[in-house]
């Protein structure tokens, strides 16, 4: 473990991917089993603080993302009737009351493995620097969700949006995922990508784009020394790490940089397995 300014705060050093001052054309494919970037991308080793040594517990209203004890009756993860029967009611309540908000609309989930993602039904760890939804596509993508979920809705004054990130895997994880505090990111950063989920990655992802796939607007970023890194070691099943992504109302913490990264201190003996749900709350 090292220590820095923070104290006695304990941190391991990380490897974080950030966008490479070089790159142009920002996109990002997602097939079942396999995602690839057309950007560029520069490793920097980081330190990345342990959030439960922390003296002040990180909050969402301060710091964009907390830590929530929360156990799942899902027995099975990898099992999507279970999560679709079970967990999809759980993830709704516990944003609709953490957030206060009217509705919730979940976006479906994610399982994301650090070896053999494909033969499970997964993708790989994130293991990129990045926002889920940029400033650009964030308001559309609201709208555009509101109107599928809530037809008949009266409407709303802000959305946000969130992910709850669950490991299912026994700790310790050796890709755990690590959150930057939002207050060490200023509102200027952040240059937009454009995701697209597709079937099979094209043999060109720099050409042109046939089809009509359906995509999403995200955010990547460069490389500053200010972003102060945050991961919570050890979790288990009965955690759950909800963050923002984005928030309509800037003059909160209105979303949170994230990434996945290799803890070469863990001891890990199974590979990190999670579940995240994205969700959309809606306020009148």
């Amino acid at each position: 473990m090292a220590i820095d300014e923070l104290g006695t705060v304990p941190a391991v050093w990380g490897v974080m991917n950030y966008l490479s001052e070089e790159s142009t054309v920002l996109r990002r494919f997602t097939a079942p089993g396999a995602s690839i970037n057309t950007g560029l991308y520069d490793s920097y080793a980081v330190q990345v603080y342990d959030a439960r040594a922390v003296h002040r517990p990180f909050t969402l209203e301060r710091n964009g993302f907390e830590l929530v004890h929360r156990p799942s009756r899902v027995r099975d993860f990898t099992d999507r009737d279970e999560l679709d029967r079970v967990y999809d009611a759980e993830i709704e309540e516990l944003v609709r009351l953490r957030l206060g908000a009217d509705r919730v609309a979940l976006l479906g989930a994610t399982l994301r493995r650090a070896a053999d993602p494909a033969g499970h039904d997964s993708q790989p760890a994130a293991g990129l620097v990045h926002i889920d939804f940029s400033p650009e596509g964030a308001a559309a993508h609201a709208a555009e969700t509101y109107a599928r979920h809530f037809p008949d809705g009266p409407g709303y004054s802000r959305a946000v949006s969130t992910s709850c990130w669950r490991v299912f895997s026994p700790p310790p994880q050796d890709w755990p995922l690590a959150v930057c505090d939002f207050r060490s990111l200023s509102d200027d950063e952040g240059r937009p990508n454009t995701l697209y989920f597709v079937d099979a990655i094209p043999p060109d992802p720099f050409g042109p784009i046939t089809g009509t796939p359906r995509t999403l607007s995200g955010s990547e970023f460069h490389y500053r020394a200010s972003h102060r890194w945050y991961f919570y070691p050890d979790m288990t099943r009965d955690e759950l790490l909800l963050f923002v992504l984005h928030d309509s109302d800037h003059s909160r913490p209105w979303r949170v940089m994230h990434s996945a990264f290799l803890d070469a201190e863990a001891q890990a003996v199974t590979p990190r397995h999670s579940v995240e749900y994205r969700t959309v709350a809606y306020f009148r």
